[in-house]
């Protein structure tokens, strides 16, 4: 009883410890470089050594990127599609 009580009292360590400022702003800073972020965001959402925050970080970051790249793709098909129209018309 003891020992389970004092796991849950202890601090958190390794992957599941808290991620430094100085860490956010180099994260942050890399994330900002084209293309680097992309392999960034995989290596750090899907690495073994990544702290589970901001692995976290990283796969929503991947999400969002996937809505935007469907979203961009969508609309480009939209422009053309209507460009499209518009020539068959003159």
């Amino acid at each position: 009883m003891e020992q389970s009580q004092a796991n849950l009292t202890a601090r958190p360590t390794g992957l599941e410890g808290v991620v430094s400022v100085g860490e956010w702003i180099v994260t942050l800073l890399i994330s900002v470089i084209p293309l680097v972020n992309i392999v960034m965001f995989f290596v750090w959402a899907f690495g073994s050594n990544t702290k589970l925050s901001k692995a976290n970080w990283a796969k929503a970051s991947l999400i969002w990127l996937a809505i935007a790249v469907v979203f961009y793709v969508v609309v480009i098909v939209l422009i053309i599609g209507g460009l499209g129209i518009l020539s068959s018309r003159f």
